[in-house]
């Protein structure tokens, strides 16, 4: 699953490749929004976890994991 967070005040976005289904990404974001968690933590696909504070959370999208092309072909 494809995670992009935004940061506030943060020109670039935190993107990471989680093994966790959608809905768990978005339960996780629910606590931190709503106050339970004063952090968001998440973790890859390499077992790295990755902690924002909730705070500073300006968006999150929630995609499809990305599929790896090869070759040299038109598209």
């Amino acid at each position: 699953m494809e995670v992009k967070i935004g940061v506030l005040h943060t020109p670039r976005e935190i993107v990471l490749e989680s093994g966790q289904s959608a809905e768990e990404v978005e339960r996780a974001v629910e606590e931190a929004l709503a106050g339970k968690a004063q952090l968001l933590s998440l973790t890859d696909d390499k077992g790295r976890k990755v902690l924002v504070p909730a705070d500073r959370i300006a968006y999150i999208e929630i995609g499809e994991p990305a599929t790896r092309r090869v070759g040299f072909g038109a598209v």
